[in-house]
């Protein structure tokens, strides 16, 4: 194949699409979606450092099979408990939360996590982002947290997900 194929391929899939009455969509709209519903994305909420049980997927984890590669490590953390979960936080302040910004207790104070997804929510109108949030510091859903965007304090709930209820 050639690179000037391309044009004529898309148009084709896209005519397919709309055939069917759907329109094409991009990774932003995957990541808006699954942050809303509170769904962990490889490399964000999941990966060789973050543990199903700290992405709160423990319920895709086969616990009953004998053997399975990491099975002792996730025991030992389900025994224990993670020391640290993802959270959703919906901003209570006007801000747009995104990936690696830091989340404190209170503004300028201690850090006590970290996003791992942001975005802002068509469906809510206000920015959402889904952290690890250290479980030593005590903080459940319905609790305040600042989230340090680009040196702007953004107060944010703290919430479970997902955002949105799903309509299926």
């Amino acid at each position: 194949p050639l690179w000037s194929d391309a044009g004529p391929v898309w148009d084709a899939l896209l005519a397919q699409v709309r055939e069917r009455g759907g329109e094409p969509a991009g990774l932003g709209a995957r990541d808006t979606l699954r942050t809303e519903m509170g769904y962990a994305l490889h490399g964000h909420e999941l990966s060789e450092e973050i543990s199903p049980l700290q992405a709160r997927s423990g319920w895709a984890v086969g616990w009953n099979k004998p053997a399975f590669f990491g099975r002792d490590a996730l025991l030992a953390e389900k025994e224990q408990g993670p020391a640290r979960r993802v959270y959703g936080l919906r901003a209570t302040g006007r801000g747009v939360l995104r990936a690696g910004c830091t989340v404190h207790r209170e503004a300028g104070g201690e850090q006590i996590g970290v996003c791992s997804s942001g975005t802002f929510s068509p469906s809510l109108s206000v920015g959402i982002a889904l952290a690890f949030l250290d479980t030593a510091a005590g903080i459940k859903p319905g609790d305040e947290v600042v989230v340090d965007v680009r040196g702007r304090a953004v107060p944010c709930e703290v919430v479970t997900p997902p955002f949105v209820e799903s309509h299926v």
